[in-house]
């Protein structure tokens, strides 16, 4: 009995064949894998159609991008140009020919840096006002002639010639040093102080001079002219005292309009009618 059913099973796999077993995604594992192959391929396409779009909105090109080129000297900037961040630059140029503009809705400004980072120079420009921070501010010629200079010491005018013309002139609250002060031609100069004294000063002379009118020379209290090692020479055809004090009459009958010049002591001049023989000493009391 065990004989025959080995012999019949033998028989039934020899019927049957070889087993074979399938490798592989089959069924819904199958169809997930092609439908995320083929999302995964329309992203592709979304995404170099969006990339060749945004090339050629920007115009991106071998030589830049837009207006902005790249050149062997550096970058080339063609037409407005709106920076939202801080401009760092070692030269900045328009085009040959063409105006340079900087604008900005609130201010402009411009700064110097060392190594440290740490402003040296600052250059502001604003709705109010334009600011200059610097140890020194100079302003030259083309050909480097100094026009202009001003630092913590001194302000120096290098020009020729200074013109000042408001209507009020020009107020100093210190002293100045110059060489010339003169008034346009036809126009009046006027030298005053309201409040304190006027003075003028030089080490070899001071001359003033009237060509075509009138010096006049006035104060509310005393007009000094002091020369401590020279002279005084007041040269005119006429020299009129007008406001001179008279002293008393030495003789009551005489009536002439002929006066004496006198001197006090104390540099004072006075009036004395003439006579035969000087009449000052009769007049001291002027003195007084």
């Amino acid at each position: 009995m065990p004989q025959e059913q080995y012999a019949h099973r033998n028989t039934m796999q020899t019927s049957e064949g070889p087993q074979v077993y399938k490798v592989g995604i089959y069924g819904w594992r199958k169809r997930c894998l092609y439908f995320f192959v083929l999302l995964l391929m329309i992203l592709i396409l979304v995404n170099l159609a969006m990339t060749i779009w945004i090339l050629k909105v920007m115009n991106f090109t071998i030589d830049g991008m837009g207006n902005l080129r790249i050149t062997e000297k550096g970058l080339k900037l063609e037409g407005d140009s709106e920076f939202l961040k801080p401009l760092y630059a070692k030269e900045i140029r328009s085009r040959p020919g063409n105006p340079l503009y900087f604008q900005s809705a609130r201010n402009v400004t411009v700064n110097i840096l060392n190594e440290k980072t740490k402003v040296l120079t600052r250059l502001v420009t604003g709705p109010q006002a334009v600011e200059a921070h610097s140890q020194k501010f100079e302003v030259k010629t083309l050909s480097g002639k100094l026009l202009f200079s001003a630092d913590d010491n001194e302000v120096v005018v290098g020009a020729e010639r200074l013109r000042v013309l408001g209507a009020e002139g020009t107020v100093f609250p210190k002293s100045i040093e110059t060489p010339n002060v003169r008034a346009d031609p036809f126009k009046e100069l006027r030298l005053e102080s309201p409040t304190r004294a006027l003075v003028m000063e030089a080490p070899k002379g001071i001359e003033i001079n009237a060509e075509a009118g009138s010096l006049k020379a006035t104060c509310r209290t005393e007009l000094r002219l002091e020369s401590k090692d020279g002279e005084i020479t007041l040269n005119s055809a006429k020299i009129k005292l007008p406001n001179l004090p008279q002293g008393s009459s030495s003789s009551a009958g005489s009536r002439q309009k002929i006066y004496e010049l006198c001197v006090c002591p104390n540099g004072r001049l006075f009036l004395s009618q003439a006579g035969t023989s000087s009449t000052c000493q009769i007049n001291t009391s002027v003195c007084l």
